[in-house]
């Protein structure tokens, strides 16, 4: 079922979003890669072949969304799914972050989510059919850990779009889910713990281990499918038992 439709992966030239990115082109979906970084999404397309494409973008910037969202329709000829991954990390004690800090994380976090979910899903709405999924994160459901506060509240106003665009466009063909994962074994959480830290930090998770992000990108390809039809306003958890509900 997924032969054919389109794919757009924001921040997918790398760490999640690659993941996310290989997962889609696997099962066969044609993948549109936008990242802030154009050339590294040009070689992660490149590398994937002719069903794979990238794009520079930055999503904190409306005007530069709805030029991805021209550029993928005059490349592709349709879009059926929009994962929102893009985002920017920062850890930093909550009394230390600056005005400039918490506007810039908000921005791409929060605000690059919200504007696309309004300029891909009216679109999608107009057809009749799309799936998005926008990419939580537990910091947003235990206000965080590791990461910062700008971080941690930029991932729970994340949740509560889903919900908003979920209700909005549901009868319209449109579903819209977040996943919300926990530490992965990553780059990024390496960086953000310390490999010093790490085996300590591992001890806290009850299951005893990071996260997989091919796992991740396996639930964002569950959700995109066609048969998902009947999940929309969902959040995904997978946080090795950090938060239970």
């Amino acid at each position: 079922m997924s032969a054919g439709q389109v794919a757009v992966v924001t921040g997918g030239a790398n760490g999640l979003g690659e993941a996310i990115v290989r997962r889609l082109h696997a099962d066969g979906y044609r993948i549109a890669i936008a990242d802030l970084d154009g050339s590294a999404a040009d070689a992660l397309a490149k590398e994937l072949g002719h069903r794979g494409r990238g794009y520079a973008a930055d999503v904190g910037d409306r005007a530069a969304l709805e030029r991805l969202l021209a550029a993928v329709l005059a490349d592709f000829g349709a879009v059926h799914i929009l994962v929102n991954n893009a985002a920017r990390t920062q850890a930093r004690p909550v009394f230390d972050i600056t005005p400039d800090e918490l506007e810039a994380v908000m921005k791409t976090n929060f605000g690059g989510t919200f504007t696309a979910c309004q300029v891909f899903g009216a679109h999608l709405a107009e057809r009749g059919y799309g799936r998005i999924v926008n990419m939580a994160s537990l910091a947003g459901q235990n206000g965080g850990t590791a990461t910062g506060g700008h971080y941690a509240s930029s991932k729970g106003a994340i949740l509560t779009a889903t919900k908003v665009f979920a209700r909005e466009l549901a009868s319209r063909g449109v579903t819209v889910n977040a996943v919300s994962p926990g530490p992965q074994d990553s780059p990024v959480v390496r960086s953000l713990i310390g490999e010093d830290n790490l085996e300590g930090y591992v001890k806290n998770v009850p299951v005893g281990r990071l996260g997989d992000p091919a796992f991740i990108a396996r639930m964002v390809a569950l959700l995109v499918s066609p048969e998902a039809a009947s999940v929309t306003g969902a959040c995904w958890d997978a946080n090795g038992g950090l938060y239970l509900r």
